[in-house]
């Protein structure tokens, strides 16, 4: 097993809390922690956005944010998929005027299911031109719902519709999250031209490390601090 420590890990995670009942106070507490801990980014849901004013700063801008912690993430058309391309566009642009600086939108499975590749493209092209590079656009295909042909046909349909990432999972669907299987075929299917997100399920040190030599480039979890210190500290 690769050895990773504790500050090469925190490099890959996104800081998760996406919890119905999160407050305010709940993604202050997050944003300090993702900070001291060194994570890559936060994810958040929408509504909880600005991190500035949720952490008490109305003063900060986006890219104040940005410059002095880590990325500030957030959910598009969470957790379904089943919403409207207008409304995941509208989603988008509100985000990334709240402060986002990466968003994680979710397919409509049913789609890829029906063989309708196009609209799953033309629905992820949407977002992405609502909100352009250099938003860092991660696509979330329910990969545990879905056959090996189905993870590359998404992955596939990401990559034209210009997405920078491709996601596992919500961590919702009743199907479960991320697997050491789905996230090869994932960065198999897109080679280095995209990143792939590992998400859902991921609770341990080992379960970073299998998905990290598996290709992922990323990690959402809610428990990056209990999986931080399992880590080495060098």
């Amino acid at each position: 097993m690769t050895k990773l420590t504790r500050d090469e890990l925190a490099k890959y995670i996104d800081h998760t809390l996406l919890s119905t009942d999160a407050t305010n106070e709940d993604v202050a507490a997050l944003y300090a922690e993702a900070a001291e801990l060194g994570t890559y980014a936060i994810c958040v849901s929408p509504n909880m956005l600005p991190v500035g004013a949720a952490w008490g700063d109305t003063e900060a801008t986006a890219t104040e944010i940005a410059a002095n912690g880590p990325q500030v993430a957030t959910v598009i058309g969470f957790p379904s998929g089943k919403h409207h391309s207008s409304i995941k566009a509208a989603e988008a642009v509100r985000a990334v005027s709240d402060g986002a600086t990466e968003l994680d939108m979710v397919i409509d499975i049913a789609m890829l299911k029906a063989g309708r590749d196009d609209l799953v493209e033309a629905d992820i092209a949407t977002v992405r031109r609502a909100a352009p590079a250099p938003v860092v656009l991660k696509v979330i295909i329910e990969s545990a719902a879905l056959t090996d042909d189905e993870i590359v046909r998404a992955c596939q349909a990401s990559e034209r519709a210009g997405a920078d990432m491709v996601k596992t999972s919500t961590g919702f669907h009743k199907a479960g999250g991320a697997s050491v299987e789905a996230v090869k075929l994932m960065r198999e299917t897109v080679g280095d031209r995209l990143g792939v997100k590992a998400s859902g399920g991921v609770r341990t040190y080992e379960d970073a490390v299998a998905m990290i030599e598996a290709g992922a480039s990323r990690l959402g979890m809610s428990s990056g601090k209990a999986v931080l210190a399992e880590a080495p500290t060098e």
